[in-house]
């Protein structure tokens, strides 16, 4: 049997990045959910322990450099190594442009992007090997109105991606992004059938069908990909829309 990998989840008191620490959990890893919201990640973390997992909970602010350091000490002391990171932590205010203040513009960005960097580059000075994957967005290629500081944050992390790839590779440390769509984190069976039938593949997405990338991307046998981005939307950029 192999050895049980040491895996950082950020962002995984909810949604996606609970659904993501539930999959490692599953194959016998051990996981670390890391997330601000201190009350939330108690709760599950209690319920993932009670179902007999090894899952750990860390409150920690990845947008400060100081918390990120905490947080990977942390881990180092008491597991001794890190295998897998994913950077999943990040938040979304859409505001009209000419409302954006200089605080709404860089709490996004730290907390988006900043803290890929913050995360990786902290978590990849104790690794030896192991795969690092960032949660970027379809975003970063097509836009709506008011969703210039999510965008940019997104934009960034595609780019940030491939740079760390290129870096750490000294390391043997794989980094690829995965680009979401629409991901339904709950309510799934309220979704109306336009909501599904706009999608190539029918229906909307699931935080399942992330889960499921996060642990083919990190899988050792999937080591040649690397610097990559993982497209999951259900088709949807692959669509031309006009208007009649």
């Amino acid at each position: 049997m192999n050895e049980p990998r040491i895996v950082i989840v950020t962002g995984a008191a909810m949604g996606i990045g609970l659904s993501i620490s539930k999959a490692f959990l599953s194959k016998g890893d051990h996981v670390y959910l890391v997330d601000r919201e201190e009350k939330e990640l108690s709760e599950q973390v209690h319920r993932l322990k009670e179902e007999g997992y090894t899952a750990f909970g860390k409150t920690c602010d990845v947008g400060r450099l100081e918390s990120v350091s905490e947080l990977i000490e942390g881990v180092i002391q008491q597991s001794g190594k890190i295998d897998v990171l994913i950077n999943n932590a990040g938040m979304s205010a859409f505001k009209s442009i000419w409302e954006v203040t200089e605080s709404d513009w860089l709490e996004i960005l730290n907390s988006n992007l900043s803290s890929v960097f913050y995360c990786s580059r902290e978590a990849a000075r104790h690794m030896n090997g192991g795969a690092i994957v960032n949660l970027c967005s379809t975003r970063a290629f097509m836009s709506e109105e008011n969703t210039e500081a999510y965008s940019a944050s997104k934009g960034g992390i595609h780019a940030l991606t491939h740079a760390l790839a290129v870096s750490l590779s000294e390391k043997n440390i794989n980094v690829n992004a995965i680009s979401p769509g629409w991901i339904a984190t709950e309510n799934y069976e309220d979704l109306r059938d336009v909501d599904h039938s706009q999608h190539l593949s029918n229906r909307v997405g699931k935080p399942e069908d992330i889960a499921r990338a996060c642990l083919f991307l990190t899988d050792p046998e999937n080591s040649f990909i690397t610097g990559g981005n993982l497209v999951i939307d259900g088709g949807m950029t692959r669509k031309m829309i006009y208007k009649h």
